[in-house]
């Protein structure tokens, strides 16, 4: 099974070191974020990964997420990250779903394409996105493979069923405290628990009555799902 690590580290040099060691220790793909806590500008944030791409030889996936971490980087802005022939995907959560046809116009199949926010998946999948990093299947792993598997099938009338009923528990996944609301649901369903490192706090009062209530519905529907398939 192939084994990725996540690389999100304060500097330039400590994410490259941190590369080099995952290497040497086995692994098989990096996830790279940009810089931790910096703002990086364009020029900035390109520079981090082009150099973390050239102090390893791993296979990257560049995980784009403005929206959590306040570094852009733009379609027409990656042709300068294609120039690493180990930068093969981008984790794409800037939450606007058009940036994957312009990657793909822009870029053709240079980069694997994956969609990076729960509730942008299905427009993705649709759009040309080809894998799926996911939060939420921690919790629901068979409904996340049968939206998968029911989209890349072309099955779109199914699949939009099933996306309607998930879709605001897929919400939980863009939020403040999506560790926190996707730890709750795996001890919902039985696959983990809602314990959190500090600063993260489990949550409490009426926050939590109203995401459990999202959960269990999701839950019930999907117990009915089921029961409905294997009639």
């Amino acid at each position: 099974m192939p084994v990725l690590t996540g690389v999100a580290e304060n500097t330039t040099r400590l994410a490259c070191r941190f590369a080099r060691d995952a290497e040497k220790l086995g692994v098989d793909g990096l996830m790279v974020l940009p810089a931790m806590i910096y703002k990086a500008d364009t020029r900035e944030a390109i520079a981090h990964f082009r150099t973390v791409a050239q102090s390893t030889s791993l296979p990257i996936m560049i995980y784009n997420n403005p929206v959590a971490y306040y570094v852009d980087v733009t379609p027409p802005q990656f042709s300068e990250l294609a120039k690493e022939d180990n930068i093969v995907a981008i984790k794409e959560s800037s939450d606007d779903v058009r940036r994957i046809t312009d990657i793909i116009n822009l870029h053709g199949s240079r980069f694997i394409l994956f969609s990076g926010v729960d509730d942008r998946a299905l427009e993705s999948i649709l759009l040309g996105a080809t894998g799926w990093v996911s939060g939420l299947v921690n919790a629901f792993p068979h409904e996340n493979q049968a939206l998968w598997r029911l989209a890349t099938a072309g099955k779109w009338q199914e699949a939009r069923e099933l996306y309607r009923w998930y879709s605001p528990l897929l919400h939980l996944d863009t939020k403040i405290k999506l560790v926190q609301y996707i730890k709750l649901a795996m001890a919902e369903t039985g696959l983990g628990s809602e314990t959190t490192r500090a600063p993260r706090l489990p949550l409490a009062g009426e926050e939590r009555e109203q995401v459990l209530a999202v959960i269990r519905h999701a839950i019930n529907c999907s117990r009915s799902t089921r029961l409905s398939s294997r009639r």
